[in-house]
């Protein structure tokens, strides 16, 4: 069929036909466009503001706590332990200690004192414990740290690159 056989069959049509053929066919167009167009646009924002509502929200809890963490972390003394281990066997013992062993999956030797190391699908509370743990005990800074969410609550995957001073 082509455009200029529809056209006639569309001639042949009494005027109150084509008009509710017509009709019918730009109801049939709107819908198309509200449904693949504007619907996920409108999900697509309306996920977006959520987002940034739980944002805000975490935002205020860490704000509300800043200070009970300055006050605690300012009682503290680092008192880093002398070890001559590598930092590759430092992270790895501290993974397993801390309960993280297997969402460690990559270590990479990042310099002559730094490390790069991959956690997937790790618990959130339980990287924070044991990234606390190296920067405490072990003198071990975070040069930069990208933690994601994973697919299930309170499960992230996370890229860090460690260094410790010489000692």
């Amino acid at each position: 069929m082509n455009f200029a056989s529809v056209r006639q069959q569309l001639n042949a049509l009494k005027p109150r036909e084509r008009l509710i053929i017509l009709v019918g066919g730009v109801l049939v167009l709107v819908v198309a466009v509200y449904f693949f167009a504007l619907a996920p646009f409108y999900s697509a924002v309306n996920a977006r503001a959520e987002r940034v509502q739980q944002k805000e929200a975490d935002l205020a809890w860490l704000k509300g706590v800043a200070g009970e963490v300055l006050a605690l972390s300012a009682n503290q003394t680092v008192v880093p332990v002398a070890n001559s281990e590598s930092l590759v066997v430092l992270v790895d013992r501290t993974a397993r200690e801390c309960g993280l062993s297997s969402a460690l999956t990559g270590q990479t030797p990042n310099g002559e004192t730094g490390i790069r190391v991959r956690l997937e699908s790790a618990e959130f509370d339980k990287l924070i414990v044991c990234i606390a743990s190296l920067q405490q005990r072990h003198a071990v800074s975070i040069e930069s740290a990208t933690i994601d969410r994973a697919g299930k609550p309170g499960l992230v995957n996370a890229s860090l690159v460690l260094n410790r001073a010489r000692s």
